[in-house]
């Protein structure tokens, strides 16, 4: 896999520039294998944070390690593998990692609150915003909004997944400048010559052939692996942040990636029109849902999408996959099953598959009635080039 060193060092060089930054630590940094909590590295790790907002940064710690603090206290050999017992080591363990950090950020002088989330606060609209606005007032008082998904709650339905997507998703919400995200590795590895793997420095972008190097689905404490990590910077570095993953085992790491030394993997942010436009709305509809089925197209609709910035009538859809109503999140795909946009629907899976392929004057009539002339208005609709 071949690196532009002139690209790379500049790239680095950039992230000195970074003024408001997310970081992520995994929990096989925060918590021993044993459940017990990692202290040293844990509070070499608060300073970096501290010292960093200090600067004049504005800085945002995505934490994992509540189920393993739950897991301490409650003397549970083993990370649970049912819901509730999972959610009452997450309930437990919360406060006491909240009540650890809060200590070890005061002895820095640094102040932090606390933001717990699920996939279902992000997805409304209203809670969205409430969420964005709260982190960034926070922020802006010079606090340190602590995020950690709000495991106590959360069922399957409504979880991120990993901590990987968390970070991914507040870069997006809070429109970051860097996402650096701290783990076992120092990075993303290549197979070398020697037979043995090899560090890879920097990446333009994350591909089909970047993501076959990932192995790995993280660790009885984590859920993580290479990855959900690589995924999580293909979207944010799309959007225009930069990414860092390196190895937050390593004394002073942070201010290391920031003075522009060569550490960990670096994905560049794409410098990209699109990407500065997909922004507010649109970012929101193309990030924080999850998709609930999917509408296949003709190539006469994406050329109107792509192209022409139009809405997709029911004209140029071919197939409906999936059961949703009004109002659901669903993708937009070709019919090679590329990915095209992201979008709203104004109606439901059966009314569309009664109104596919034909023309908009002739909804009323299928229908009974036509509230709306399209399937997916050019509002309620982000194209996702951008972000694949």
């Amino acid at each position: 896999m071949s690196t532009n060193t002139d690209i790379s060092a500049k790239a680095r060089q950039e992230l000195a520039q970074a003024r408001r930054i997310v970081v992520k630590i995994g929990s096989r940094i925060l918590v021993q294998r044993s459940g017990r909590p990692e202290m040293r590295r844990i509070r070499s790790l608060v300073r970096e944070l501290a010292k960093l907002r200090q600067t004049g940064r504005e800085v945002v710690f995505v934490t994992s390690g509540a189920i393993g603090a739950g897991m301490e206290a409650l003397g549970m050999k083993r990370r649970p593998t049912n819901l509730p017992k999972l959610q009452m080591a997450a309930a437990v363990g919360q406060s006491r990692l909240m009540t650890r950090y809060d200590k070890l950020f005061a002895r820095e002088r640094s102040k932090i609150g606390q933001v717990l989330l699920t996939h279902d606060d992000l997805k409304h609209r209203s809670r969205h915003l409430n969420a964005r606005n709260t982190m960034l007032t926070m922020l802006s008082a010079g606090i340190i909004p602590v995020v950690n998904e709000n495991d106590a709650v959360a069922v399957d339905e409504i979880k991120f997944g990993d901590n990987d997507l968390l970070a991914s998703l507040v870069v997006h919400l809070i429109d970051a400048d860097l996402l650096i995200i701290l783990t076992t590795t120092d990075g993303l590895r290549e197979p070398a010559v020697s037979g043995r793997s090899r560090r890879v420095a920097f990446l333009e972008s994350v591909t089909p052939e970047v993501l076959e190097l990932a192995s790995g689905k993280g660790s009885t404490l984590s859920t993580g692996g290479m990855a959900s990590k690589l995924e999580a910077a293909h979207a944010v570095a799309k959007t225009g942040a930069a990414v860092v993953i390196a190895d937050g085992r390593q004394s002073g790491i942070i201010a290391k990636i920031l003075s522009g030394a060569d550490t960990g993997t670096l994905i560049r942010s794409a410098d990209d029109q699109h990407a500065e436009s997909l922004t507010g709305r649109k970012r929101w509809i193309a990030f924080f849902h999850k998709p609930q089925g999917t509408l296949v197209i003709d190539e006469g609709a994406r050329r109107a999408i792509e192209r022409g910035g139009k809405s997709l009538l029911p004209i140029g859809i071919k197939k409906v996959d999936g059961e949703f109503e009004a109002g659901a999140a669903v993708d937009i795909k070709s019919l090679d099953q590329t990915l095209i946009a992201r979008g709203l629907v104004s109606y439901s899976s059966h009314d569309i598959r009664l109104i596919q392929g034909r023309r908009t004057d002739a909804i009323a009539g299928i229908l009974g009635a036509a509230d709306y002339e399209e399937v997916i208005h050019r509002d309620n609709m982000a194209i996702m080039n951008a972000c694949t």
